[in-house]
């Protein structure tokens, strides 16, 4: 592929990037802020975990041409701070420094490793507070489930401190009495993690984790929606003892941190969290110097409530799937499939549900549902309500603005939906649940499956034949029964069809970053 259009298709991922500011006006002064921004800011800052700089090297960096851009609230719209917005050359310096350093950190034994890690699971469940405001400052998630990420994001750095130990080869059964067949397994080199901003700790922790565990060096970058969270736990990592360079962050101008990454021959692994469309363009950039690639990308999640469903275990479950992280996760409940002999009754329940949910500000206690990440998310929220509606849908609850203003969003639930609408066809991302009916169990499999996405899937019923049967048949990577959340440290997690390639997590996880080798020993006789 041309420079000149892998530029162009690196940008489909790019986010906007603000004008830039000057590199001396790095942190906005807690007078401009809110009351409670600016206490949560004070915390994070005293706790030395406000780091706005790059990290190359194990060297806190500025662009080099001195150009930033703004991080924001998204409830509020205050700045938080300057980052730098670097490119091409600082993504080369970075990987040149976890090149150098991959000799080094794959050479030392795994315990060694494995103690390194488990030090900077510890610090950061010792400052899971200061990393969760952090999260909902710039990311706008309420308190309790950012806590909850922080968490989540630990627990990868913990399994995999404990799995680095456990990388095993093979000894093979010679075919001839003088031989002695040998397999390896070797970390791949340096990974550039290309991670989103719906989970600014979550996604770099469950790449990060395996690829230090078995000997990798990476570069990450980080959404610029949400570079905070990443520094703060790249500096833990750092007082964590993973060795400068070992674990490097560049954010800024995402075409020519892309196109550094996927042309470099000393990167040989590119993992990628986001949208299909830019994962293909990434599987293509990486073709040119054969990369070793895992993409875990869109979703199109169906939730199937049969009849034989416990209504209060359903809609419990179905809330959790649909409404976490206000409907910006890529395993979000994107089409609510209903039997119809409990079509009525289950939507009368999940709608008083979802009135329950408080929308507001992260930060407050109350909080269930924060913003939408910026005005472009809510924009494409209304194009999908407002093409369902024109084709004949009707909203049951919200369907607008939220009286907060800003990015916030009215969860909203939508009946009479069909298979020719946006909210059928493509990932809303955003609160808003379809209710679509079905009559069989096989007219909810067949709709369950008609998509190109094949993330997440979660049925409710209480046969337990019938949740082998379906679960078997849904042609998705992770199906949930009876349960809304399902994601774990100790599970593969992955899609099939174009929702990626690869799994993160588990023992599975670590496999993407190991190359077998094998060794014939031979004249042994």
């Amino acid at each position: 592929m041309a420079m000149m259009t892998m530029r162009r298709a690196v940008a489909l991922g790019a986010r906007h990037i603000p004008a830039a500011a000057t590199a001396s006006s790095r942190v906005v002064p807690l007078r401009h802020m809110s009351a409670d921004a600016g206490a949560a800011m004070e915390k994070i800052r005293a706790a030395g975990l406000l780091r706005t700089q790059g990290l190359i090297a194990g060297k806190w960096v500025d662009a080099y041409d001195g150009k930033t851009i703004e991080v924001q609230n998204p409830a509020t719209g205050e700045v938080l701070a300057n980052v730098p917005c670097m490119g091409s050359r600082e993504t080369s310096d970075a990987i040149a420094s976890a090149h150098s350093t991959f000799y080094s950190w794959s050479k030392l034994t795994a315990s060694e490793r494995s103690k390194a890690l488990r030090k900077w699971y510890d610090l950061i469940i010792s400052h899971k507070e200061e990393l969760a405001l952090l999260m909902t400052l710039e990311q706008g998630k309420p308190m309790k489930e950012a806590l909850g990420e922080v968490n989540y994001g630990a627990s990868f750095i913990e399994y995999f401190a404990e799995e680095a130990k456990r990388i095993y080869g093979d000894i093979i059964p010679p075919t001839l009495s003088d031989r002695r067949l040998l397999v390896l397994k070797q970390p791949v080199g340096v990974v550039g993690a290309i991670t989103p901003w719906n989970f600014p700790l979550a996604m770099i922790t469950r790449k990060v984790g395996p690829a230090l565990a078995c000997g990798c060096t990476v570069v990450v970058k980080p959404s610029e929606f949400t570079p905070l969270t990443a520094l703060a736990a790249a500096d833990l990592a750092l007082q964590a003892g993973i060795p400068a360079g070992a674990l490097n962050v560049v954010m800024g101008n995402a075409p020519e941190i892309g196109d550094a990454l996927l042309q470099s021959t000393q990167v040989r692994k590119i993992t990628f969290t986001g949208s299909t469309a830019v994962g293909k363009k990434l599987m293509a950039g990486s073709a040119n110097t054969v990369k070793k690639v895992s993409l875990e990308l869109g979703g199109n999640a169906p939730c199937i409530v049969f009849d034989d469903a416990d209504i209060d275990v359903a809609v419990k479950g179905s809330l959790a799937a649909k409404f976490r992280n206000s409907g910006q996760t890529c395993v979000c409940a994107n089409r609510i499939l209903v039997q119809e002999g409990i079509y009525e009754k289950f939507a009368t329940a999940f709608i008083k549900a979802v009135q329950s949910l408080k929308v507001g500000n992260g930060l407050e206690e109350s909080t269930s549902q924060g913003p939408l990440i910026n005005e472009a998310a809510v924009q494409k929220v209304e194009k999908f309500i407002n093409d369902a509606t024109s084709k004949g849908a009707n909203v049951m609850l919200g369907g607008k603005r939220h009286s907060l203003g800003m990015s916030f969003y009215e969860p909203t639930v939508v009946g009479n939906v069909s298979n020719d609408m946006l909210l059928f066809r493509e990932e809303v991302f955003g609160p808003v649940a379809p209710l679509i009916p079905f009559k069989t169990e096989e007219e909810a499999v067949h709709m369950a499956n008609d998509t190109n996405a094949g993330l997440a899937a979660y049925i409710f019923t209480k046969s337990i034949p019938r949740s082998w049967r379906v679960s078997e048949s849904l042609e998705y990577g992770l199906v949930g029964v009876n349960e809304g959340i399902i994601s774990t440290e100790v599970a593969p997690f992955g899609g099939v069809k174009q929702s990626g390639l690869g799994r993160e997590g588990s023992k599975y996880g670590i496999d993407e970053y190991l190359e077998l080798k094998y060794i014939c020993m031979g004249n042994l006789g």
